[in-house]
């Protein structure tokens, strides 16, 4: 493909949907956690906003969540999904265990030593690595999509540092305050192959439970979205 350096090509993030996890475990990169019904809801719906978008490249994080989602966006454009490693839910090792404040995992002693630096963080990847994989998957959108425009579907925190980093934010974060609801759009509008803005949207936003949206306070009973 040529390579015009005034080429406007625009890399949608997108965070999966709704996940079956009615236990509350934070299930990280572990396989089997499929998309809810109401996430299907979610995937459908999105595929349904960018139904007229001019996208000709769809990928999704190895995870079945990711993979379900993008599926029908993919299919809506007559597209074969890819996928791309890096997209991939960051490590941490509270997987397989509830985890939250005041319950679960942190009231066991023994895991109180994964929580001593929260710059880093102690508790799983390295932020910066987050950011060299992500970065590493848009600009292959970007050049796999030049001039058009790409999807792909990834998970709350990697999106959420790599948008960080673009919009030269401190990396460590209250995870309360992160802007990347289920089934968002964290879309990277590049010239050539400089970034030039960043938005977001919520296609799904009135199918996603309030105590999920950003900024919402924890609801006691209500199933938590960990390791989205």
């Amino acid at each position: 493909m040529s390579q015009n350096p005034e080429d406007i090509t625009v890399v949608h993030l997108m965070r999966h949907g709704e996940v079956h996890n009615p236990d509350g475990v934070l299930y990280g990169r572990r396989p089997g956690y499929h998309l809810s019904e109401l996430g299907r809801q979610m995937a459908d719906r999105v595929a349904e906003h960018l139904a007229g978008r001019d996208i000709t490249h769809v990928v999704a994080s190895p995870l079945e969540r990711a993979q379900e989602t993008a599926t029908p966006i993919a299919k809506a454009h007559g597209l074969d999904l890819g996928t791309d490693e890096r997209l991939i839910e960051a490590g941490n090792v509270f997987e397989g265990k509830t985890f939250g404040v005041g319950d679960g995992a942190l009231r066991k002693p023994a895991n109180w030593k994964h929580l001593t630096n929260p710059f880093r963080p102690s508790w799983g990847e390295p932020y910066v690595e987050q950011v060299v994989r992500m970065m590493g998957a848009l600009d292959s959108a970007r050049d796999a999509a030049r001039g058009h425009e790409a999807v792909l579907v990834s998970h709350q925190l990697p999106i959420w540092i790599v948008r960080s980093f673009v919009e030269r934010r401190r990396l460590w974060h209250d995870p309360r305050k992160r802007q990347c609801t289920l089934a968002s759009l964290t879309s990277f509008t590049y010239r050539g192959d400089k970034i030039v803005s960043v938005g977001y949207s919520e296609p799904a936003r009135d199918l996603v439970p309030a105590h999920l949206l950003a900024g919402a306070k924890p609801v006691k009973g209500k199933a938590k979205a960990f390791g989205a």
